[in-house]
């Protein structure tokens, strides 16, 4: 049974919602990995659609609000984003479909499993080895200078990133997470982003794919269960707050460390998720 939506409620949903915009700015996930689970806590009896649903939508919000804040600080890779962005539209709407089809058990140990999986992967991969020498005459390099006068010079794994964004768009839809847990640590570890440019573009690829699903979810009726607008809009009230304190953060926070709490909190997910699915 799901707690009634009464003014108190509204109030920690605001400071929760502040909570998981700022932190997923800060790391460029886009806050849903912090926020799924939660809400699948706090709501144990509603269907992963509903949850992911209200999830997805709250990405939303925190992605464009982050999408503007780095926008203006001028470290999005505009060319590469929208292209990931595009290759995920598809598996947005795949996504959206396939969570109407999984219980809530085991929708809970798959959500588990994965976040174990990328939580270690953080933990024990350095950030950045993989980053490939800049070519100028190749069409995947990119020379960007942001508003603080920093110069990034790198080239992308462009086929290999749009290829890896259709799994990205369906893991964002279905988990209710927007992705970026997934698409940050692929940007740096594998496609050769430097961290604070993927921490940016990640946002940007976010709100394309979230935008996506959530019109999708509502298309489908995935608010129509209880107070899911207004959960919806309580949170997304804290994450615009949150959403510019994370993009600030993000500035004085080193890559290392930033990590490395990304890496911490999916861990704690991911074990609080297994033994809410295996219990």
């Amino acid at each position: 049974m799901s707690p009634a939506f009464t003014p108190s409620l509204a109030v920690l949903f605001i400071l929760l919602g502040v909570a998981v915009g700022t932190f997923g700015t800060l790391v460029g996930v886009g806050g849903g990995f912090l926020l799924a689970p939660i809400l699948l806590v706090l709501y144990p009896d509603e269907s992963p659609q509903t949850i992911t649903a209200i999830s997805l939508a709250v990405v939303f919000v925190n992605s464009l609000a982050g999408s503007i804040a780095y926008g203006r600080q001028r470290r999005i890779d505009y060319r590469s984003g929208l292209l990931f962005g595009a290759a995920g539209v598809p598996g947005s709407i795949v996504g959206v479909f396939l969570v109407g089809l999984v219980a809530r058990r085991p929708f809970d140990v798959v959500f588990a499993g994965l976040f174990l999986a990328v939580g270690l992967w953080l933990l024990l991969r350095p950030p950045g080895a993989n980053q490939r020498p800049f070519r100028t005459t190749s069409r995947t390099g990119r020379d960007l200078t942001d508003g603080f006068g920093n110069r990034y010079q790198y080239s992308v794994r462009l086929a290999l990133g749009a290829a890896f964004g259709v799994a990205v768009g369906v893991l964002s839809s279905f988990l209710g997470i927007g992705g970026g847990v997934f698409q940050v640590p692929m940007m740096i570890g594998v496609l050769g982003f430097p961290a604070a440019i993927a921490t940016a573009t990640s946002q940007f690829v976010l709100a394309i794919l979230s935008l996506v699903g959530t019109t999708t979810h509502v298309l489908s009726g995935g608010f129509a269960e209880g107070h899911g607008l207004r959960r919806t809009a309580t949170l997304s009230a804290g994450v615009l707050i949150g959403a510019q304190l994370g993009a600030r953060l993000s500035l004085s926070i080193a890559t290392r460390t930033a990590q490395r709490l990304l890496a911490f909190a999916v861990l704690v997910v991911a074990i609080r998720l297994a033994i809410a699915g295996l219990t």
